[in-house]
């Protein structure tokens, strides 16, 4: 019943970007679903960067394509 997305696991860090320090799996899957965690050993702020589509391009696209 394993459902793994490798493109989601891509950008999910296996250990922290400051200290190197090995994340725990489920501290994996909270970076995944918070998108932040702080590092239990250096108390760096691990933060994921989420990619939000661009709406008013895609709207002034369709809007475009509808005058023709």
């Amino acid at each position: 019943m394993s459902n793994d997305n490798p493109k989601h696991k891509e950008n999910i860090p296996d250990s922290c970007p400051h200290c190197g320090y090995k994340l725990t799996p489920w501290q994996q899957v909270l970076l995944g679903v918070d998108r932040a965690l702080m590092c239990k050993n250096c108390w760096y702020r691990i933060l994921l960067e989420v990619k939000i589509p661009d709406e008013k391009k895609s709207k002034s696209d369709n809007n475009h394509n509808e005058e023709k």
